[in-house]
């Protein structure tokens, strides 16, 4: 077992020895076949290297032959190539020269009519004066294209004057007033566009401009613009105020059918709203004047506008309508110059367009206040009362004029400030002359009503300041801006309110105050009595009927209660009037007397005179009372059943304590009136129709 073990062993150490060298001998073979392929590697490479150098000789010889060649052509191709420039240049060179004379027959026919042309032919004008302006300063083509391009300068500008006096018309008036009227019916008000200019025509004028801008180094045409353009929109609202006088007047329609064919959604045009008001307050004012309440003839130094007052009213409403026509206007000009003007020239440019225009609406506003204060000097109050709509248009269309006139001169700005102070100025300066006017109107005895009907100033006053209403927060406007403690920024709505409640209220106590020294003309207090009440009725339902109370109570609180305490007092005043009828009807001085007892001559004759007192009393009273006026029905009425109540009760009294009494044996000469007919004689007091 021991020998077994120790062979096996030395048998693996012969097979691991056979197997090594049977591996070593597998890598001799492939040695050997490496180095002779390393062998035949080198035999190539000697043989390539030998084939390379031989290329490489070979080429260094075509080289050697072609670079020389193609050296030549080079040049020769470089030379060609400065042949032909040389012969470009001088052909364009050339051509320089022959430009005035190609140019001529265009630019002597001028760009009418063929504007991209024209300004082609310009362009190599300009080509050929810069040309010779670097190249040949000297030269006499130089003063030629210069010659040639001023004058194509010159027929541009002309083109381009041409262009804005023929196609540049003023706007129909119809079309402004299509523009500025606000239809309230309509919820979303059309933009009307204002066409100044064929769109074709308008683009031939921006390129011309942009041309004469950018080469011609020519300011002139914006001046040339602005004139020609201040002239149409200057025509264009003058031709607004001669349509405005042309037909307002006589139709009060200030649309032609052509706008109502032109929008299908609205078949109708609403006229504009006018300041009727003011005509109604003149030619009330002017009425009560001549005739007065009672159609008898009357005076006064508040001297209403005489006649042409559809003239005056068409004048405010023309200028009113002008106004907004200007803003509207001025701005579709402002937005056609910012396509033609450079911006940089706008503003001023613009500033100059609309002067024309502006000018005359203010000259025309300066006139207006001219005119107001020439009748304010004459006592004519009402005259004011144009100032009123047109200064109520201003102060509101006021923002949109400034943002109209932004970037103008300050001059321009203030051109309307200016004119909106002096209408403040000048009304408030008529307001507070009317009250003074009111209170020192003279007592003169030809100037009272002979019936005791309203006085002329009474109706004079409270019309004017019925007015106000319509134009409250003007009025109250202009009174704070003649407050000198205040500046224009603390005028509030409450605080102007409160000013025109004190102006009312001050005319109304100086018209009380008059009226009760004009009362005392009179030398029958019955008649004075019937006369301040007449007044203060008036005056109170006037106030009610026009809201004019609701502004005096602002300040005043108890004015309708006191005017009505007023009313009473004078009612009463009146009734005394009665009781040198009525006393004889009393039982002072009557006889005591028994049934049966035959009277003394005495105690007859005084129930003799009783009866004829009050015949003779009511008679005289009747006759004069029934040519006085009670205007107002509802107290007339009162009136007269007060006094039927109070006379006849009395006379039916006083007849049943002489139902049994002989006194005269002719009863029927004096008790002429049965009490039936004493209360109509009273039924027809106040009524001179009776």
């Amino acid at each position: 077992m021991g020998i077994t073990s120790k062979m096996i062993p030395t048998e693996d150490a012969s097979a691991r020895k056979r197997e090594i060298e049977e591996k070593l001998k597998q890598e001799q073979e492939t040695l050997s076949f490496i180095r002779e392929n390393l062998e035949k590697s080198d035999q190539l490479t000697k043989g390539m290297v030998s084939i390379l150098s031989s290329f490489e000789s070979r080429l260094m010889q075509l080289e050697n032959s072609i670079i020389p060649v193609h050296k030549q052509t080079e040049n020769l191709q470089r030379l060609q190539e400065n042949v032909d420039k040389t012969l470009s240049c001088m052909d364009h060179v050339i051509s320089y020269y022959h430009v005035a004379k190609d140019t001529d027959r265009i630019i002597r026919e001028g760009p009418t009519g063929r504007l991209d042309e024209y300004l082609a032919c310009i362009a190599k004008i300009q080509k050929a004066v810069e040309y010779f302006q670097d190249n040949n300063p000297d030269s006499p083509e130089l003063n030629t294209v210069k010659a040639r391009f001023e004058k194509g300068k010159e027929l541009l500008e002309a083109e381009f004057r041409s262009l804005l006096t023929r196609y540049s018309k003023p706007v129909p008036p119809i079309l402004i007033l299509d523009a500025i009227t606000v239809d309230d019916e309509l919820e979303v008000q059309e933009e009307v566009v204002l066409e100044h200019l064929p769109e074709a025509v308008l683009q031939d004028i921006i390129c011309i401009a942009g041309w004469l801008v950018e080469y011609g180094r020519n300011q002139d045409f914006m001046n040339v613009y602005f004139q020609i353009r201040s002239n149409q929109l200057d025509r264009s609202i003058k031709g607004l105020k001669d349509h405005f006088r042309k037909n307002s007047a006589s139709s009060g329609i200030l649309y032609s059918p052509a706008i109502q064919t032109k929008r299908k959604d609205t078949p109708t045009k609403k006229a504009p709203k006018r300041p009727g008001t003011i005509r109604k307050a003149q030619n009330l004012l002017k009425q009560y004047s001549q005739h007065g309440l009672d159609g008898k003839k009357g005076g006064s130094n508040l001297t209403p506008l005489e006649g042409k007052d559809d003239v005056l009213d068409i004048e405010i409403d023309s200028y009113i309508h002008c106004i907004s026509a200007f803003v509207k206007l001025a701005q579709s000009e402002y937005t056609l110059l910012t396509e033609i003007i450079p911006e940089h020239h706008q503003k001023k440019t613009f500033d100059s367009l609309i002067q024309e225009a502006l000018d005359n609406l203010m000259l025309e506003g300066d006139n207006i206040v001219s005119a107001a204060r020439r009748a304010i000097m004459r006592h004519d109050y009402s005259a004011v009362l144009t100032i009123f709509p047109i200064l109520r248009h201003l102060k509101m269309n006021k923002s949109e004029f400034d943002t109209t006139l932004q970037g103008t001169a300050a001059s321009t700005k203030n051109k309307l400030p200016t004119l909106i102070t002096s209408m403040e100025t000048i009304g408030a300066k008529a307001l507070e002359e009317f009250a003074d006017s009111i209170k020192n109107d003279p007592d003169k005895e030809y100037n009272m009503p002979k019936d005791g009907t309203v006085h002329e100033l009474t109706s004079n006053a409270i019309l004017f300041l019925q007015q106000l209403l319509d134009f409250h927060e003007t009025a109250g406007a202009m009174l704070a801006s003649q407050e000198p403690s205040l500046s224009a920024n603390s005028y509030t709505s409450d605080f102007n309110k409160r000013l025109l409640s004190s102006y009312i209220c001050k005319v109304l106590g100086n018209l009380q105050l008059n009226l009760l020294s004009k009362s005392k003309v009179y030398e029958d207090s019955a008649l004075s009595a019937i006369f301040l009440h007449n007044n203060y009725n008036y005056i109170l339902k006037s106030l009610e009927k026009s809201e004019l109370i609701q502004l005096v109570t602002v300040t005043q609180k108890t004015a309708e209660s006191s005017y009505k305490e007023l009313i009473e007092q004078q009612i009463q005043m009146y009734q005394r009037s009665w009781l040198k009828v009525t006393e004889h009807l009393t039982d002072r001085n009557m006889p005591v007397f028994q049934p049966g007892t035959k009277l003394k001559d005495k105690e007859r004759q005084v129930i003799k005179d009783k009866f004829k007192g009050f015949n003779d009393g009511l008679e005289e009273l009747c006759k004069i009372q029934k040519g006085w006026a009670i205007p107002d029905k509802e107290q007339r009425d009162f009136i007269r059943q007060a006094q039927k109540k109070v006379v006849s009760d009395a006379y039916r009294a006083f007849l049943q304590r002489c139902a049994n009494i002989s006194f005269t044996k002719n009863p029927e000469k004096y008790h002429k009136y049965r009490p039936e007919e004493v209360e109509e004689m009273i039924e027809k007091l106040f009524d001179t129709s009776a």
